[in-house]
């Protein structure tokens, strides 16, 4: 395979776009935290995880040096998840403020600069550094991969896609292909090999919805436990996944998330407007007994 910078660069300039798109795919949540005022009870750790990662991925890119389209697409996720955290540490309980503050220290500070030292200790040279570098974000970025296989788990188990929300699905499969191709005309396994996996997984999601898209959800004591598993996975942790150049946050339990907040609201507007009817008839009858008794005298 040759190497043509031209196409080399296109497809980074492309893996940046569809990233950009993938890592402003919370945006909805945290207005809707802002909103609120409330984290509504989601996770906080696949920001911190996703800031981690993109801090990584960018210390690769400047051992490796020329890397340019990796530091840009990371240097923006380090913006934005930076930006997540602020919102969810200013809206979110005491207790996962401490947990969150705690994760970022330890994470994004504590061991990026272990990851740091370790590099230069154990690595002499420049080809030595990347190596054991490349393969701890391989490493790191292939395990997220993982998350997926809860979502596909109740996909299959309750023959449903309600909880897996194709588009997301499609956006993060294109951008692990950029990523791989990226990786592929670069020849970086560290790259193309999690993106390989993210490929893998996201083609799954894609049959899975095809085969299962026109069905209903199959209503038996099964589904409800699955139900809890996807509100805890994927809906308050916030499913990640690696587009190649770093971590991206996608929940794919969003549109569920949206309908429980969504019946809870009716409910709550139920409650008032029955007290609200109580009251009237509370007053009508105290109305009508002062007629009465007026009319009596």
């Amino acid at each position: 395979m040759t190497h043509d910078p031209r196409l080399i660069f296109a497809a980074g300039l492309l893996g940046n776009l569809v990233s950009f798109c993938c890592f402003l795919a919370p945006v909805p949540t945290f207005y809707r935290v802002c909103k609120k005022k409330t984290t509504e009870g989601f996770q906080s750790l696949p920001y911190v995880a996703a800031l981690f990662t993109s801090m990584l991925w960018i210390f690769y890119a400047y051992i490796k040096t020329g890397e340019i389209l990796l530091i840009t697409i990371n240097a923006f996720g380090c913006f934005i998840e930076t930006v997540y955290l602020v919102i969810y540490i200013t809206y979110c309980p005491k207790k996962a403020r401490y947990f969150t503050l705690k994760m970022i220290f330890l994470f994004n500070v504590g061991v990026i600069f272990l990851v740091i030292l370790l590099t230069h200790v154990l690595a002499k040279e420049r080809t030595a550094r990347i190596e054991l570098l490349g393969w701890i974000c391989v490493v790191l970025s292939t395990s997220v991969f993982a998350a997926p296989l809860s979502i596909i788990k109740v996909v299959i188990r309750t023959k449903s896609v309600e909880f897996m929300p194709i588009t997301l699905s499609l956006l993060l499969t294109v951008s692990a292909i950029m990523w791989m191709a990226y990786g592929i005309l670069l020849r970086d396994i560290y790259v193309t090999l999690p993106n390989f996996v993210g490929v893998t997984f996201g083609t799954i999601q894609i049959v899975l919805y095809l085969i299962y898209r026109k069905n209903k959800p199959v209503k038996d004591e099964k589904v409800p436990e699955q139900k809890d598993d996807v509100t805890n996975n994927d809906e308050n942790a916030n499913t990640t996944a690696s587009d190649g150049s770093g971590l991206v946050d996608i929940e794919l339990g969003e549109k569920k998330e949206e309908k429980h907040v969504e019946k809870i609201e009716k409910k709550q507007e139920q409650v008032v407007n029955a007290r609200d009817q109580t009251q009237l008839n509370n007053n009508s009858n105290k109305t009508r007994e002062g007629t009465q008794l007026r009319v009596t005298t």
